[in-house]
This record gives structure tokens, C-alpha cells and sequence, in this order.
């Protein structure tokens, strides 16, 4: 795959080199060639020093014929500008874009661009692991919105219907392992003693979760 990393910041470097470990041919584009210092010595990208508005340097670092580009710069502005320009001009399918700051999300979302925000990620995964350390996240979708975790049923729970544990729209069970062997789970389902649940939730659904648990506890 032909990637372009717009921006040799932490982010930017770190990324670039994931992809060409992996085999991708990797561009990296960004104003300042000391920023290329936070490469690894090893990485064999090619590397760009220019404006990522510049259309010289863009087509240099080659936009044209690129599968993916990621604009991750710290400038919010110009990852706006640099992600559209990319889809609209030069027709580049796969653009991901970096939101620095959370106070910007809704102008990334005008323009319908797919964003990661890092700043808003962290804080809700602390947020969440503050609420709910006895819950293991085992996947995080989009910036944390949802994430499945990982939940060991125990003695207290044991012959008990999936459904009074799972009684929250925010909620929805994907698998329960048992015995070394998954299967799709129904709200009819009997849990049982060490079965591993894996639930998709938002942080107030696995908020819901957390506290039946606790209530059931506190009754048995």
C-alpha cells in the first residue's frame, strides 16, 4: 500500500514507521526536516520537506497515485484543509485525519472526514478505567465512543440469565466463552461460573453493567 503521512511530529514518526515495518511504501511530508530526526534510523520512507498545502509537494511525495494518506499535524486547520483537499482534489478514497484539539471535533465531523482525537480518546479511556478498573477493554472503536470489554462471570452470577445482566440499550453481548469454546449469546442464555463475556458498550452501558454486578453482590 502507498501511504502519505502528512506531519514528522510524535504521532506522525511513530505511525510512519508501524506502516513500513509492515511493507507499505511510506511518504512522509512535513515543513521542517529536523521533525525527521523522530524517525528510527532504520526507516526507508521517503522523505519530504515542504508545505502540505503546496501541490508540488504533494504530487512529489505522490498524491496522485497514493491509497491512503493521514494528515496528523498539530494544527487542526490545516489537517481540515489538507484532508479535503486530498478527497476533493486528488480523489484519495482511504483519508484519515488528526483533531488536536477536542474544541474543533464538530468542524472535522462538517466536513465528514474520518478523525481521530487523541486528546478526546485518553481522556475518556482514564475516564473509564477510573469508573471501571475491574473491566478489561479488549477493542476501541472510532475515539472510544464504544469499546468491548471483557467480563469473567462470577459464582454470584452463576445460573443466572444473560438478560437481567445485560438490560441496558447501551449494552449488547457479543460472545460467551465457556470451557475454551465461544458462541453468540441470547438474553435467555444460563451464565455460568468462569464463563468470559465479552459486551459492547458505551461508558454508560458498562457503567450499567459494573453496577449490577455490584448490586448483586451486595444482595447475595
Amino acid at each position: 500500500m502507498k501511504v502519505i503521512i502528512v506531519g514528522c511530529g510524535r504521532m506522525g514518526a511513530e505511525l510512519a514507521y508501524r506502516l513500513f515495518k509492515r511493507g507499505n511504501d511510506v511518504a512522509v511530508i512535513d515543513r521542517s526536516d529536523e521533525s525527521f530526526n523522530k524517525l528510527p534510523s532504520d526507516f526507508q520512507g521517503r522523505l519530504y520537506e515542504g508545505e502540505a498545502l503546496n501541490q508540488d509537494v504533494l504530487e512529489r511525495a505522490g498524491i496522485k497515485t497514493c491509497d491512503a494518506l493521514a494528515v496528523v499535524t498539530e494544527g487542526d486547520t490545516l489537517n481540515i484543509v489538507a484532508a479535503h483537499m486530498a478527497r476533493s482534489l486528488y480523489k484519495v478514497k482511504n483519508v484519515v485525519v488528526r483533531n488536536f484539539d477536542p474544541q474543533y471535533r464538530t468542524l472535522f465531523e462538517a466536513f465528514n472526514l474520518q478523525v481521530v482525537s487523541a486528546t478526546g480518546w485518553a481522556a475518556q479511556r482514564v475516564e473509564e478505567l477510573l469508573y471501571h478498573a475491574d473491566l478489561r477493554t479488549v477493542f476501541s472503536a472510532g475515539n472510544g465512543e464504544i469499546e468491548i470489554y471483557e467480563v469473567t462471570i462470577s459464582e454470584v452470577w452463576n445460573s443466572q440469565k444473560l438478560g437481567k445482566l445485560i438490560a441496558n440499550q447501551a449494552c449488547l453481548a457479543v460472545s460467551v466463552t465457556r470451557a475454551g469454546r465461544a458462541f453468540l449469546p441470547t438474553t435467555e442464555t444460563v451464565l455460568e461460573t468462569g464463563d468470559v463475556l465479552l459486551v459492547s458498550a458505551t461508558l454508560d452501558g458498562v457503567q450499567s453493567i459494573r453496577g449490577r454486578l455490584g448490586l448483586r453482590q451486595e444482595t447475595e
